[in-house]
């Protein structure tokens, strides 16, 4: 059987080899194809890209395949993932494309796609789109418009200037004289968040600014903190605020050098959401990697849970399944429901720092609502995830485990859905403990994969 060729998060791999540019000219032109059949008139399709070098190849071939299927490309540049979700609804196209691999080294790529409602498509639309793509692989002769039937390319910087507008209009606070350090992993936040931050009065100082093609999420960004970690408490910045590659996540750094992760930030938004009015669910949707104190800290703010596999779509998935305005992940991706269809990194800072003004809060101060436990995280490089989590060893090293901590702690193994990874969690009051499980149940997945 075929191996499926969308992940969780759309098509990613090294670009070049595993996403060379003849897939995705098979990419857009099969998207074109699909959307064109469910759509009035001709296919309008928006593409932005994050600064990886591979970005431009990838993204002429796109334009290709969507032009020689009579689709028209709208090219709006290096912007954020959810600036895609957001212009794709606001200009009524009939699909978004962004080129990214988020928080993968700068050799990888991704190409993902969002509906003309600024959703991600569902698993039964993408597997429609891959059947077009397998069909078009294997020689499928669609037709091809020719003459005035060919689609054309639209060139549009000036939608950049739409999101920002967008995104300030999400808080009513100004930061003036806040002094905040940003780091943009050189990515595709790399323009819209300094400039939010400067016309919002925020004394700003910028790292991770100044993208090369080759310097995306290169020790910087939100998978790599130390940097950040080190101006803030060098400059005595109120806060650090870091983005990964594609800008839909954000973790903060506070005042006293600490992480900020997406755990934390769902409890300080929540406790936001709950005083202005804007939780009447009082419900927060979270995956099963979210730490014990995260459900504790909701607990003892009279808040519930509502836990899902992972995944942002999974998560989204439950929030309109339920009518839920908050949910998002511990690393950084948290969706508003109010304001977004996707998780925005931009979004979900300026309303960590509308908490500190409205609550008249230090960072650290903020942070301190909830209380992480100790949490391990091994991530093993494997090349049979399947064979890995069906193996008996790694089951029995598992339940071992499970059997020691007891109830006062808990293990996760799973699958990376965008790396071949397989990540092993446990959570419990000894991270002593905490690492020999984990080393234990990780030198069985290594046996595994060779």
């Amino acid at each position: 059987m075929m191996a499926r060729l969308f992940g969780t998060d759309g098509v990613r791999g090294e670009a070049n080899t595993k996403l060379p540019p003849e897939l995705a000219y098979r990419m857009g032109r099969a998207a074109t194809i699909y959307f064109g059949q469910h759509s009035e008139g001709t296919p309008q399709i928006l593409i932005g890209r994050d600064t990886r070098i591979s970005g431009e190849m990838l993204e002429s071939a796109l334009v290709a395949g969507i032009c020689s299927a009579g689709g028209n490309a709208i090219l709006a540049g290096i912007i954020p993932t959810p600036a895609v979700a957001y212009l794709a609804r606001k200009l009524h196209a009939a699909a978004g494309i962004v080129i990214s691999a988020s928080h993968n080294p700068f050799q990888d790529n991704g190409i993902k796609f969002f509906g003309g409602d600024g959703y991600k498509l569902p698993d039964k639309v993408e597997d429609e789109i891959e059947k077009i793509i397998r069909d078009l692989e294997g020689g499928e002769n669609f037709s091809r418009p020719v003459g005035e039937g060919v689609g054309h390319i639209e060139y549009r910087q000036n939608l950049l200037e739409d999101y920002i507008s967008f995104i300030m209009n999400t808080t009513s606070e100004r930061f003036d004289g806040m002094k905040i350090v940003l780091d943009c992993a050189n990515g595709a936040a790399y323009k819209a968040m300094p400039t939010v931050l400067e016309r919002l009065g925020a004394d700003l100082i910028l790292i991770g600014n100044k993208p090369n093609g080759i310097n995306i999420n290169d020790y910087c960004g939100s998978t790599h903190m130390e940097n950040l970690r080190l101006q803030v408490l060098r400059n005595n910045a109120a806060i650090g605020i870091a983005h990964d590659g594609d800008a839909d996540r954000c973790l903060c750094i506070d005042e006293r050098g600490e992480i900020i992760d997406g755990d934390h930030i769902m409890i300080i938004c929540a406790k936001l959401m709950l005083e202005v009015g804007a939780l009447p669910d009082k419900t927060v949707v979270a995956t099963v990697m979210s730490n014990i104190g995260f459900r504790q800290a909701l607990k003892e703010a009279g808040l519930s849970c509502k836990i899902t596999a992972v995944g942002d779509r999974y998560v989204l998935e439950n929030m309109l399944a339920n009518n839920h305005r908050l949910g998002g992940e511990q690393s950084g991706h948290i969706i508003f429901s109010d304001y977004s269809t996707t998780g925005d990194g931009l979004i979900t800072a300026l309303q960590v720092l509308t908490a500190m003004k409205k609550f008249n809060a230090t960072a650290s101060e903020l942070n301190a609502l909830m209380t992480t436990y100790p949490q391990v995280l091994l991530n093993v490089r494997v090349q049979n995830k399947e064979a890995c989590q069906n193996s008996e060893a790694v089951k029995l090293a598992i339940a071992e485990g499970e059997a020691e901590l007891g109830s006062g702690g808990r293990i996760l193994v799973r699958a990376s859905g965008t790396e071949p990874l397989i990540r092993v969690m446990a959570e419990g009051p000894d991270k002593n403990q905490l690492n020999r499980i984990c080393n234990k149940i990780a030198a069985e997945v290594e046996k595994i994969s060779g």
